[in-house]
């Protein structure tokens, strides 16, 4: 029995020194803290966030006949139907505007936010099969999404900047305000947005899974009670409050202010919006760090 426990000293002392002898390139420790988000991690698997970027599109459009021309005809698509719909038919005000820039306008930021928005908030839920085989950050997920949603971003502002340029060249009065250096802040308030209520859904979809079935029309009404198929100038003074609650509200109107000359550019409102966006993101962190120790028995 003193044989035994003397051999077993003995390795755990070369376990001991074996230990100090290497230098490890990575310890995986447990989460401690609500706002422990290690972001130098996150940077060190920046080439991963690539690739899940690069699998989004790919895996995306893969075995279509138009493949990425998507990225085009769906906010075509869509603002043609606003243009019969709301414009023709309903004949809803556009400030003036011709209807086809006024919707496109509201549809690309809208877009860009709902993408970020849905797809970040079954995240954790979509890829556990990943997150059960191999260890990596778990936000490098989200993350890839908000890039991958900023490149499709990018494409349909182009089909706005084409549809801006041929109305203008057309003798119609938009002009592009001094306002328009807020633009990135803008895209920064959007991708803030997505991110901090995506994090919180999806956080809370790992136990309560009834959150799912209710994403999809919660942004739809969202979408209703922003100021894409109508201006904020035709809404009631009484119920213009509601709108503003929005935090994507102040966000559409100075776009089309920046980009088309109409609309509210709202300072405090869009202090509203980087404050609310703020708040999501420390909310989702505090969430996100509580759930992630063992979101993997839940999901």
């Amino acid at each position: 029995m003193e044989k035994v426990m003397d051999m077993a000293m003995e390795q755990t002392k070369i376990a001991d020194t074996a230990i100090e002898a290497n230098h490890w390139t990575l310890v995986i420790k447990p989460v401690s803290g609500w706002f422990n988000l290690n972001l130098n991690e996150l940077w060190n698997y920046r080439d991963l966030i690539f690739l899940f970027v690069k699998r989004d599109f790919i895996s995306l459009y893969k075995q279509t006949i138009l493949g990425p021309l998507w990225f085009f005809i769906q906010p075509l698509l869509t603002t043609i139907t606003f243009t019969v719909i709301f414009g023709n038919i309903a004949q809803l005000s556009t400030d003036g505007l011709p209807p086809v820039l006024f919707y496109l306008a509201g549809i690309t930021c809208w877009t860009y936010f709902s993408e970020c928005f849905n797809k970040t908030s079954n995240v954790f839920s979509a890829n556990a099969s990943i997150f059960g085989k191999v260890y990596f950050p778990r936000l490098v997920l989200p993350f890839s999404i908000i890039i991958s949603n900023l490149f499709k971003f990018g494409l349909q502002f182009l089909i706005f900047l084409v549809f801006y340029f041929y109305f203008k060249i057309n003798g119609h009065a938009i002009n592009i305000g001094i306002s328009v250096l807020f633009f990135p802040l803008l895209i920064v308030i959007m991708a803030g947005l997505g991110l901090g209520l995506g994090i919180i859904i999806s956080s809370m979809t790992t136990k309560y899974r009834d959150l799912q079935h209710l994403i999809g029309f919660g942004v739809q009404l969202m979408m209703y009670a922003s100021p894409i198929v109508y201006p904020l100038s035709s809404v009631p003074d009484n119920y213009k409050w509601i709108l503003l609650l929005n935090p994507m509200t102040s966000i559409i109107e100075a776009f089309k202010f920046s980009f088309l000359g109409v609309g509210v550019f709202s300072v405090a409102g869009l202090i509203y919006s980087f404050l609310f966006m703020c708040i999501a993101l420390i909310i989702g962190i505090v969430i996100f760090s509580k759930v992630e120790k063992s979101f993997m028995d839940t999901v």
